[in-house]
């Protein structure tokens, strides 16, 4: 059974660093944590691809997310959407937490709507990296980069994140909810 971690982001240099990228930060720390290199895809993505297990970031930019993930699984047939985890960035979530959820809606999220839109089902997991609620305009709070404080947290919570991934890899949906759904960011 192959397992995707599918990470949301912008491409470009200019987008890199920011809170929208969370999903892309996940996928290259798995990609170096793994010795895997990620190279372009049949598709609007790049994978790469151990044991089974793809990484894989859409080239598109986010709200267009869904159409990249389509494209990968009209090439790798094999893969059903409870085997593809969607990594991405969340407001709805204080910074420093992490959530799965097993599936469910978008909550507003414009990548995870395009997700939900073409795979035509809610019925994947994903992870949720808290950004927190900004007090402007939430498009320029997501485009823009962490403060000096927040990136200094941020090895941690990303490593925190590719922890759950692993665990969701090895043991499951259920088993990662339980570990790191409790996990808050005073542990950080």
């Amino acid at each position: 059974m192959q397992r995707v971690i599918c990470g949301l982001g912008n491409p470009g240099n200019e987008y890199a660093e920011t809170r929208h990228n969370l999903g892309f930060m996940v996928v290259d720390r798995l990609s170096r944590r793994w010795g895997v290199a990620l190279r372009p895809g049949q598709g609007e993505f790049y994978l790469g691809e151990k044991d089974g297990i793809v990484l894989l970031k859409p080239t598109t930019f986010m709200n267009l997310s869904g159409i990249a993930l389509v494209q990968f699984m009209q090439v790798y047939r094999d893969v059903e959407p409870e085997n593809i985890i969607i990594v991405l960035d969340d407001m709805d979530i204080p910074f420093g937490y992490i959530r799965l959820r097993k599936k469910g809606g978008s909550a507003g999220h414009k990548g995870l709507e395009s997700v939900i839109y073409h795979l035509g089902t809610e019925e994947f997991p994903r992870l949720r990296i808290g950004i927190g609620k900004p007090d402007g305009d939430p498009v320029d709070y997501v485009l823009s980069p962490f403060t000096e404080e927040e990136r200094e947290k941020l090895p941690e919570i990303l490593e925190l994140a590719c922890d759950a991934v692993e665990l969701w890899v090895s043991e499951g949906i259920d088993r990662a909810m339980s570990v790191y759904n409790k996990r808050v960011k005073e542990e950080l």
